[in-house]
């Protein structure tokens, strides 16, 4: 029996799958096993065609090919060529257990590029088992990029074929960077940036509030939520913040291009963090992902390490905004369903965007509220407590005027924001201040003792629940890290509790 590895999803992971071979003798014929989909299945036809074309004689034997384990179903066209190599190198008596082996056989023993190949050689790096691997030629450019991994590209079944045969001689495709962007270097790690701004807070006039209040969440991933009259600028703002946060690792940039794969988009590898906007009739599961036999990634899902964006936030249905509180507190989320049960990474930036009422024009002082009380309160009530308590900034922005005038850029806002992140990873922080734990706060907020006064009186007077304690303790981390301070001061906690909900 010969063995090769290929891989399948298992939710939103990889999973190894043995691919065994046994020709014996019988009635010739030609069997996969092993919980095969349809498209595996058809590879028999183009796995015969493919080694007729290449002047193989097709033994008349009984071939049975197993793909284990056997409990687990398998999905995709990556199987193809790990299967035609098991039936042509019969006769070798190597080891081939530690190759990986992937690739679609095109009728004339071309091997072709399956989108779906970059996330599951991605999922296996990440988990360690994988350090050769045979893939089709034109997919060396990107998976290339993946440390740690030897890869051989292919063009066609026979290259394959000559490749294991020779496998002591052959040598890998040399290692890229994934990233050939700017960086700078703090205990080993790079953090790779762009200074690309494709929309620029130049052209939000006024509404400095709402600048800073952006400008502190972009520095410290702090969920926020603009309230505001029709118009004056919440989109803008929320559009234009994708493009000031911060640096990216190396893992970092390789698991948003893991998402562009997943959504079937080319992967860039660029240092931009991911921006999702879903309308607010999306459903449940489009947000969430879900499915009855596989589970499919939503937007909160493609919106890890980036920013998940909800306009018009009280129009959102009630089961979205609540299911939304868990992967806001735990970034993470857990998808269970009869045939699966996934659990996937949601470390996201939330921003929100209202109307102060049902017609918009509550704060504007210049239009009538045509809303009653009643349809205030019902609007307001869409969002609950423990929704909003989620949330680290609520700013309520200005009315627009003929006066307002630009201020400070995108790039100056992402120099500052560069700068916080440089000051909070060299005292040896990991996470972001939004995402510290409790012990992490203990390490990292320390206050002065006018810092702390300020804090007990706010806890008394505005009846803060321990998480509101925590935000705060949160928040003005972060403007204590734009300030460059290492203790957190009076007017850190000043400004942070103006961002409180009223």
């Amino acid at each position: 029996m010969k063995q090769v590895n290929c891989a399948t999803y298992e939710g939103l992971d990889a999973k190894v799958v043995q691919v065994e071979s046994t020709l014996t003798k019988g009635l010739p014929s030609f069997s996969i096993v092993g919980m095969a989909s349809t498209a595996i299945t058809e590879a028999k036809e183009r796995v015969k065609s493919a080694l007729l074309s290449n002047d193989f004689s097709f033994p008349p034997k009984r071939i049975t090919i197993n793909l284990a384990p056997s409990d687990v179903q398998k999905n995709g066209s990556q199987f193809d060529l790990s299967i035609a190599l098991m039936i042509a190198l019969d006769f070798m008596q190597e080891d081939l257990s530690e190759w990986f082996v992937f690739g679609e056989l095109g009728l004339d023993g071309a091997i072709k590029e399956n989108i779906q190949l970059y996330p599951l050689l991605l999922s296996l790096a990440n988990q360690k088992i994988i350090s050769k691997a045979i893939v089709p030629h034109e997919s060396l450019h990107k998976v290339c990029k993946i440390p740690n991994i030897e890869f051989y590209g292919v063009k066609t079944l026979q290259e394959a074929i000559d490749l294991l045969k020779n496998k002591d001689t052959s040598s890998p495709a040399s290692q890229q960077s994934a990233v050939e962007y700017p960086f700078y270097e703090i205990d080993g790690e790079k953090y790779f940036y762009i200074k690309e701004y494709a929309e620029d807070f130049l052209d939000v006039k006024g509404q400095e509030v709402a600048k800073r209040a952006a400008l502190i969440a972009a520095a410290g991933f702090h969920n926020i939520v603009y309230e505001g009259s029709p118009g004056c600028g919440k989109s803008m703002i929320a559009k234009r913040l994708r493009y000031i946060l911060p640096p990216m690792s190396n893992d970092e940039v390789l698991d948003v291009a893991k998402l562009h794969a997943l959504d079937f988009r080319e992967p860039d590898f660029k240092p931009h963090r991911t921006f999702r906007s879903p309308h607010h009739s999306s459903t449940l599961a489009s947000v969430f992902g879900g499915g009855s036999h596989r589970a499919q990634i939503g937007e909160v899902g493609l919106a890890h390490r980036g920013i998940l964006f909800f306009d018009e936030l009280p129009h959102f249905s009630r089961n979205v905004l609540e299911a939304l509180r868990e992967p806001m507190q735990d970034n993470k989320i857990r998808i269970s369903r009869v045939n699966a049960k996934v659990e996937y990474p949601a470390d996201f930036l939330f921003i929100g965007a209202m109307n102060p009422c049902p017609c918009g024009n509550l704060l504007d002082e210049n239009k009538e509220c045509r809303c009653s009380e009643l349809e205030i309160k019902k609007y307001k009530n869409r969002l609950s407590d423990p929704f909003l308590d989620r949330v680290d900034l609520n700013v309520v922005m200005q009315n627009v005027n003929a006066d307002d005038r630009a201020s400070l850029s995108s790039k100056e806002m992402h120099k500052m924001v560069v700068e916080a992140h440089i000051f909070a990873k060299r005292r040896g922080q990991a996470a972001f201040n939004a995402k510290l734990s409790d012990a992490e706060i203990e390490k990292f907020c320390l206050m002065d003792e006018e810092a702390n006064a300020v804090l007990a009186i706010a806890i008394g007077r505005f009846a803060l629940s321990f998480r509101s304690i925590k935000k705060v303790q949160k928040v003005s981390r972060t403007i204590a890290d734009l300030d460059a301070s290492e203790i957190i001061m009076k007017k850190h906690i000043l400004e942070a509790l103006s961002y409180r909900r009223r």
